[in-house]
Parts: structure tokens; C-alpha cells; sequence
């Protein structure tokens, strides 16, 4: 009989798909995010600097992620569990940051945020397009997945941020949307929390 028509066979071969596209979106997410915070403090904005942590945070998911292909289930879904905690302390962070901006307030460079924000959404673009075939394979690639997906919606958040800025000429856009990227991060994190502990009772039966 054939090994290659023997289930482990199928299963070692999406492992290697899975690492290569894993390695892709580290890398990205990699340099995107010294890009990011670079531009992030050049500009003095809130929202870029939680699109830099998103990125980092995924950087670092990605690599859990790639590390954990070729696990069990269970070992899948103890490392969502940590990616899902992850998420949840970029929250907090955007938090901390809000509360300092809110102290001392400054009106960002709507310019950088605007072309950084583009430059973050082409480069999500192609990671949400490589992830975007392996979504459903299981709870690894799925909480990677929904990293990405929440990756373009804070790019596109900064955006309109760049843009409430330049017509006001006023921080409140950039906070607000720093605010919306905070609810956007918890919901995120409770999701893969939840998918992560159902994986976990699932693997005890």
C-alpha cells in the first residue's frame, strides 16, 4: 500500500503548508511592526501605535502558531489559549495608552497616519490572502486567521482616523478610533479564549 495515501501522509503534508504560510506572516507581521511603531511615535498617534502592538502581538502569535503545526490537538489548543491572552494584554496596553493620551494630549500627523496606515493595509492584505484557504483547518490556524482579519480592520480604523483628523485638527478621532481598536482586541481575545477552552474540554473526552 502507498504511505502518501495514508492519512498521516495528508496530515504531514498540511503541516508544511501550514509552516510556510506561517513563515510568510511572521516575517511580514515581523518587519511591519518596527515600521509601525516607528512611524507610531514619529506621528505621535494612538491608533498607529495600537496598529505597531497588533502587529508585534501577531508577530509573536504567528511564531506560537509555527511552533505548535505538527502538535495534538490539545497542545493547539493550550497554545490558542496563550495567543487568545496575547490579544487581551494589547488590550490593555491600548488602554494605558488612551489614558495617557488622555492626560496629555497632542493633535498627531495626520499625513503619516494616513500613508502608514496604507502601507499596513497592503501587507495585511497579502497575509489575510495566504491564511485565508486555512481558516477552518483547526483551532491554530483559525485563531491566526482571526489575527489577520483583525489586522485590516484596524488598518482601515486608522485610516478614517488620519482622515477625522485632518478635518478637525483635533486628537479625539485618533482616540476614539484607539478606543474602537480596544473593543475590537477584547472581542478578539474572548473569541479565541472561548474556541480555545472548548478545544480543551473536547480533548478530555
Amino acid at each position: 500500500m502507498n504511505d502518501c495515501c495514508d492519512k498521516s501522509c495528508e496530515v504531514e503534508a498540511l503541516h508544511k503548508r501550514h509552516s510556510a504560510v506561517l513563515k510568510w506572516v511572521l516575517v511580514i507581521n515581523a518587519v511591519m511592526f518596527a515600521v509601525m511603531v516607528a512611524a507610531a511615535l514619529y506621528a505621535d498617534s494612538s491608533a498607529l501605535l495600537s496598529d505597531s502592538l497588533d502587529n508585534l502581538g501577531d508577530a509573536l502569535t504567528y511564531g506560537l502558531s509555527l511552533w505548535a503545526v505538527s502538535m495534538g490537538a490539545r497542545a493547539k489548543a493550550q497554545v490558542a489559549l496563550f495567543k487568545g491572552l496575547l490579544i487581551l494584554a494589547a488590550a490593555l496596553v491600548v488602554l494605558a495608552q488612551i489614558g495617557y493620551r488622555l492626560a496629555y494630549p497632542a493633535v498627531p500627523l495626520f499625513e503619516a497616519m494616513g500613508l502608514f496606515s496604507l502601507l499596513a493595509l497592503a501587507a495585511n492584505s497579502l497575509c489575510f490572502a495566504l491564511l485565508w484557504k486555512h481558516r477552518s483547518d483547526d483551532v491554530n490556524m483559525s485563531s491566526v486567521w482571526e489575527c489577520s482579519r483583525n489586522d485590516i480592520a484596524a488598518n482601515l480604523a486608522v485610516f478614517v482616523a488620519a482622515g477625522g483628523v485632518w478635518l478637525t485638527n483635533a486628537a479625539w478621532p485618533d482616540l476614539l478610533v484607539a478606543g474602537g481598536l480596544l473593543l475590537l482586541f477584547l472581542r478578539s481575545s474572548f473569541r479565541v479564549l472561548r474556541s480555545a477552552m472548548a478545544e480543551l474540554d473536547r480533548s478530555k473526552a
